[in-house]
């Protein structure tokens, strides 16, 4: 699989193409850990959103052979490990933020639980895959740019005293 590395200029690229895009004011948002809390906290300030929230999704999985946790992990119900109260949603537009749609399982998920408790979802991302989705022709409301490749983020890039000190500054 091609491997893209994306600086923090690239970043600001994919946000300034992503902001025209919104045809609606949003309520709140709702931010996937871990890839959509950069680009969340990046939206929210730009489009001034107060009421932010964490969605922390978890695909189970007990099967023993990596062939079979695979297939599993597909099939897999979602475990929402946080999510906004039922409350907080209710009647409320919320813009699902994450950093990319792969198969789509996560943002879907997140996307029916709001559904599910009387909120109005929308769904956006900085890269969408369209030969990984698992939806069809579903897709993301808003997207910056569609890929095939694995993307790697600047906020992915390994953290921490030992990688702080092997850098060459």
């Amino acid at each position: 699989m091609r491997r893209e590395v994306l600086t923090w200029n690239d970043v600001d690229k994919l946000i300034d193409h992503l902001i025209p895009q919104f045809e609606t004011e949003f309520d709140a948002m709702v931010v996937i850990t871990h890839g959509g809390i950069v680009p969340g906290g990046i939206l929210a300030e730009a489009l001034k959103i107060n009421d932010l929230f964490i969605a922390s999704v978890d695909f189970p999985n007990e099967l023993e052979s990596e062939k079979q946790r695979e297939k599993n992990r597909l099939l897999a119900w979602p475990q929402f490990l946080q999510f906004p109260d039922d409350n907080l949603v209710r009647g409320r537009r919320m813009l699902v933020i994450d950093d990319v749609w792969g198969s789509g399982r996560t943002m879907t998920a997140v996307k029916n639980r709001i559904t599910g408790a009387a909120g109005i979802a929308y769904t956006a991302v900085l890269h969408f895959n369209p030969y990984r989705s698992l939806f069809g022709t579903l897709r993301p409301d808003y997207f910056a740019a569609t890929t095939d490749a694995h993307i790697v983020y600047p906020w992915e890039i390994k953290r921490g005293p030992e990688a702080v000190l092997l850098r060459d500054f």
